[in-house]
Formats: C-alpha cells, structure tokens, sequence
C-alpha cells in the first residue's frame, strides 16, 4: 500500500495543495462547512426517527428536506477529505484514527442503505402520528454513533 499512498503523495492536486500558500487551511475550513452541513442535518432526522417532533412534522418532510443538506455536506466533506488527504497520503494512512474513520464512514454507509432499502419504504405506515419501527431507531442511534466516531477519529487524525 505504501506504493499507492506514495503514488498519491506525488500526483498534481498533491503537489497543488502543498505548495499553494494557504490551500490547506482553505480546504480544512471548507471540510468543516462539509461535516456540518452533512452532520447537522442527519443528526437532526435521526432525532426525528427516535420520536423528536413526531407529531409536529412527518419524517418524509424531514428527509426531503434535511437529507439533501446532507448529501451536499458529504460531497463537500468527502472531495475536501481526499484533497487534504493526498499531499501526506503515507503518514496519515500510518495514523491510528485512521482506520477507524474509513471503517466509521464505511459503517455509515451501508447504515443509510439499509435504511433507504428497507426501512424507509413503509415510512407511509409511520410518517406522521405513529412511532418510527424499532429498525428506524436503530438506524437512527447507529447513524448518531457513526458520524460522532467519524468526527473524532478525523480530529484524531492529527495526533495519533
């Protein structure tokens, strides 16, 4: 894998990133707008999945509008994520946090496919008055505990 992670070290956007004054921390500030943008949002449907607001507004109004927000944040997190991750491919890949995060990512991942694929498709039986199933709360703790775990293990990244 060093062979890749070198490879990687030595590509343009690698090289555009470490030699470009203040593109960095550019990307860092941008990465942070990302995990907001894709953390807040999804935080707030799965306290909407564990009851929060039932009654006040359905859980198809809350994915429609608090999971696209999502979907734009892990865009932005995910393309500055690979940039910031590129110029020292080598000494992060060797980190500790490391395969903690892709292993969280991954986790949360087939978390919302699971969701999605399953679970969501009888929201019409519990959208609005009706208590989510227990599967949605389990999405929803499973979804809270991942992107947490993410965020630490992102943090992490610097110091172990």
């Amino acid at each position: 894998m060093n062979d890749v992670f070198s490879w990687l070290e030595n590509t343009w956007l690698a090289e555009a990133v470490r030699s470009t004054a203040y593109l960095y921390p550019v990307l860092e500030s941008v990465h942070i707008i990302g995990i907001a943008l894709l953390v807040g949002p999804a935080a707030v449907f799965d306290l909407r999945l564990l009851g929060i607001g039932r009654g006040v507004f359905r859980v198809t109004t809350a994915a429609n509008y608090l999971l696209r927000l999502s979907h734009i944040g892990f865009v932005i997190a995910a393309t500055t994520g690979v940039a910031m991750f590129l110029p020292g491919a080598n000494l992060i890949a060797d980190r500790g946090s490391a395969p903690w995060k892709l292993g969280l990512i991954l986790i949360a991942g087939l978390n919302i496919l699971i969701f999605h694929r399953r679970t969501y498709r009888g929201v019409a039986e519990w959208d609005t008055n009706e208590p989510p199933p227990i599967a949605a709360h389990l999405a929803a703790v499973v979804s809270l505990t991942t992107w947490t775990g993410v965020a630490i293990a992102g943090r992490l990244l610097a110091y172990t």
